[in-house]
């Protein structure tokens, strides 16, 4: 996805997730999933969704009078690109920085932790560390 910009706000990754949940949703279904945590008109939702396949992240097919959306990009591929553009805003590109932070600053268990050595271990699938190449 480097070439698209899947930075999103948190209203449009509401959207976003509720559309991964469900893999296809109209405005309505997706105004509905929202409704207990936001009151969102119609329009409003609508004029989200269709900004989000102008940028690619989504298809529409029509069905009827209305439009089924769907998601064109994996929840995780997001979560990359939305980890890598704070990292490289606000940590200098340094991910270990990132790492740092989040170690210091928030309350973080014994247990998250042992599972995050794990991982710097290459104890994963994939084994290398989840760095590109193996390199340590």
């Amino acid at each position: 996805m480097s070439d698209l910009d899947s930075s999103l706000s948190e209203l449009q990754l509401d959207l976003m997730q509720v559309l991964w949940r469900r893999r296809q949703a109209t405005v309505a279904e997706v105004v509905e999933a929202l409704s207990e945590r936001r009151e969102l008109a119609h329009t409003t939702v609508a004029t989200l969704l269709s900004r989000l396949e102008k940028r690619g992240l989504l298809a529409a097919e029509r069905d009827g009078r209305q439009l089924v959306y769907r998601p064109l990009v994996a929840e995780q591929v997001v979560q990359r690109s939305m980890v890598s553009s704070l990292v490289d805003s606000l940590f200098g590109g340094r991910p270990e920085a990132l790492l740092a932070h989040l170690v210091r600053e928030q309350d973080i268990d014994r247990g998250d932790l042992d599972a995050l050595a794990e991982l710097l271990n290459g104890d994963f699938a994939g084994g290398d560390g989840g760095r590109k190449g193996g390199e340590r």
